[in-house]
């Protein structure tokens, strides 16, 4: 059976010279558009903690509750 790729065969042509990217590095104009969003947002003000609920609507609720809450 013969090989369906020719390993002996040298590549002529390379195309394109793109090089991977992190994907995980951070460019400097999204920092500083995520800090125009927190200033301009406030941030969210959630109580931390641990916190056991019944249900899921439950925990849905408290969460609505608090994060529509007045800034205080």
């Amino acid at each position: 059976m013969n090989p369906i790729v020719n390993l002996e065969e040298k590549i002529g042509k390379t195309v394109g010279r793109r090089t991977a990217t992190n994907p995980l590095r951070i460019q400097p104009n999204e920092v500083a558009e995520a800090e125009a969003w927190r200033r301009a947002l406030g941030g969210i003000r959630v109580p931390r903690g641990v916190f056991k609920f019944h249900s899921h609507e439950e925990a849905d609720q408290w969460l609505m509750k608090n994060l529509t809450r007045p800034r205080s």
